[in-house]
């Protein structure tokens, strides 16, 4: 006579043991640090460093009195009110005022974007993988993941103004007002984490997910640029906006802390309302479902680039949108730059960013140039795409068909490339059409164009180093955005940091030629062509020798 022991019930939900929605948090915490420990080590120390990069050039200037208030009369202009802030203590202009007045906007953009990507990639990313499922049948509870990841973001943005307010504080400016601004800051961009979390309830996908997210982000840039030029000191339009907060708060002038308890409000009603949504949908899908699809798909749907469009053509689509719309209202103003005065022209510093040529020509220049990084973003995300359909195991998926990996990646990398053309494109294109329609005179719709067509080759470095890294070795990809970063400080302040030129070398834009103020040479494009074309040639050759990942 045999004996059949019973197997013990399977406690899979964490009440059944005695715990709560929250069991697992801390663990979850850890296990994110850990897996974007390189990730958020980069974002942590981006932003300090860009803090310190800037207060060189700010230093520099406080033993000049009449260069301070040349700065203060150019941060009072429509157009760099457009593209700073309202404008604080510009009647004596310091250190402090400059900092707060021209980069809080930055910081905040910056962490915004931060936070939205954290939000999404261990929220609805979680979901639409099915990883989060696996997690949540362990001990974990059904809130776990969600607070997890808010916790995360909430830590890195801690640790970003606090090493933000050292760095301030290290270069001699007031400790309390450093901490204040550089709080605003992180509660400003919490916000829009917190609109990331609301929007992956509604969406099923993360693609979706972040267009939304991102798409708030440029509204709030939007309503703060209308309300600050409308009034100065900002309208009632800037306090529609999560980014005016960190700006209204007035560090190093008139401190009041205040407004950052608009942000700790609107983040709590944000929570509620996530949390309300979380619980009247299904686990996996969005509260807005998607349409039914065709039962059979359409003959131009059945390849790889089709696949790929249909992955990326939202994004796309609001991408471009966003930052046209954006480098349109920016023309629209550029027939004001002329007004600045010869005192500002004529000022070293300010001759070091704008250059020895006209200011209107060589402030377009620098808006073209704001408009291709935004171009070079796109298209290393898009490039990388590749690489998260290898992770989630799709691209296993597609190769097991008739599919060779030349095909796959080359689907890959066309529809980037084309995506990326057409940000660039429709940025310059908008540019131009806003100066145009303001009668700007100093330059011409075909000049402002040319100069954003030039940035072209330089874009394919970037989706190609992107694509080779992938290819090669794919931890290594974050490379790709150090290069990014690099490349800003170099066509920003290469000759304030008096940089030698063979670390200006370096940055694929160094190389781009600026017919506004000076001539093309053409063996440069050729250059920058040549070196495009090895880097996709590398990532062919490289991609079809290693072995794909599997899930």
């Amino acid at each position: 006579m045999s004996a059949v022991t019973a197997a013990p019930p399977l406690a899979s939900a964490p009440a059944a043991r005695g715990g709560t929605t929250l069991t697992g948090t801390w663990s979850l915490v850890r296990f994110i640090l850990r897996r974007d420990r390189v990730r958020l080590l980069v974002w942590s120390l981006a932003i300090p460093a860009l803090y310190l990069a800037s207060l060189g050039e700010y230093t520099a200037m406080a033993d000049d009195p009449e260069g301070m208030q040349a700065r203060a009369a150019l941060v009072q202009t429509p157009a760099m009110v457009s593209m700073t802030g309202p404008g604080y203590g510009t009647d004596d202009y310091t250190v402090g005022a400059a900092v707060s007045n021209e980069l809080v906007l930055w910081m905040v953009l910056a962490l915004a974007v931060m936070s939205i990507l954290q939000v999404v990639r261990h929220t609805r990313a979680e979901e639409e993988s099915s990883r989060s499922e696996l997690v949540r049948a362990a001990a974990v509870g059904r809130h776990a993941p969600v607070v997890a990841a808010l916790v995360v973001v909430l830590l890195v943005n801690v640790v970003v103004a606090a090493l933000s307010s050292a760095v301030l504080v290290g270069a001699g400016l007031e400790a309390v007002d450093s901490v204040a601004m550089s709080l605003g800051v992180a509660m400003s961009a919490m916000t829009f984490g917190a609109i990331a979390l609301v929007a992956s309830q509604v969406t099923e996908h993360s693609r979706g997910a972040t267009g939304l997210s991102m798409a708030a982000l440029g509204a709030a840039f939007t309503l703060r640029t209308i309300g600050d030029m409308q009034e100065q000191h900002g309208s009632w339009v800037s306090w529609l906006s999560p980014i005016a907060w960190a700006q209204q708060m007035r560090a190093y002038v008139d401190l009041r802390w205040w407004p950052a308890a608009l942000g700790a409000v609107v983040i709590v009603v944000l929570l509620f309302v996530a949390s309300t949504l979380a619980s009247r949908r299904d686990f996996g899908a969005g509260l807005v479902p998607d349409r039914p699809g065709r039962a059979d798909a359409l003959p131009s749907l059945r390849t790889p680039a089709a696949l790929v469009w249909l992955q990326q053509r939202m994004a796309l689509l609001w991408t471009a949108l966003g930052l046209a719309f954006m480098w349109f209202a920016t023309g629209t103003i550029v027939n004001q730059v002329g007004a600045m005065t010869e005192s500002l022209a004529n000022n070293p510093v300010y001759a070091s960013v704008l250059g020895s040529g006209e200011v209107t020509k060589a402030f377009v220049g620098i808006i073209v140039l704001y408009a291709a990084l935004g171009a070079a973003a796109y298209g290393i995300v898009a490039a990388l795409r590749a690489k998260t359909e290898e992770d989630a195991g799709r691209a296993e998926y597609a190769l097991a068909t008739p599919v060779s990996r030349a095909r796959w990646l080359g689907a890959n990398l066309g529809v980037t490339s084309a995506g990326t053309v057409v940000v660039l494109v429709t940025g310059v294109l908008a540019l131009a059409g806003g100066a145009a329609v303001a009668g700007t005179e100093d330059v011409t719709f075909g000049e402002v164009t040319e100069a954003g067509l030039l940035f072209l080759p330089a874009l394919a470095v970037f989706v190609g180093l992107a694509a080779a890294l992938f290819a090669w070795i794919p931890k290594a990809t974050s490379l790709v955005w150090l290069l990014l970063e690099y490349t800003i400080v170099v066509a920003l302040f290469a000759d304030l940091f008096h940089l030698p030129d063979w670390a200006r070398r370096i940055s694929p834009f160094w190389w781009v030629p600026d017919p506004l103020t000076a001539g093309v040479d053409w063996v440069h494009v050729g250059g920058l062509c040549a070196v495009a074309l090895v880097l996709f040639v590398l990532a062919f050759a490289g991609f079809r020798r290693r072995d794909v990942a599997t899930k």
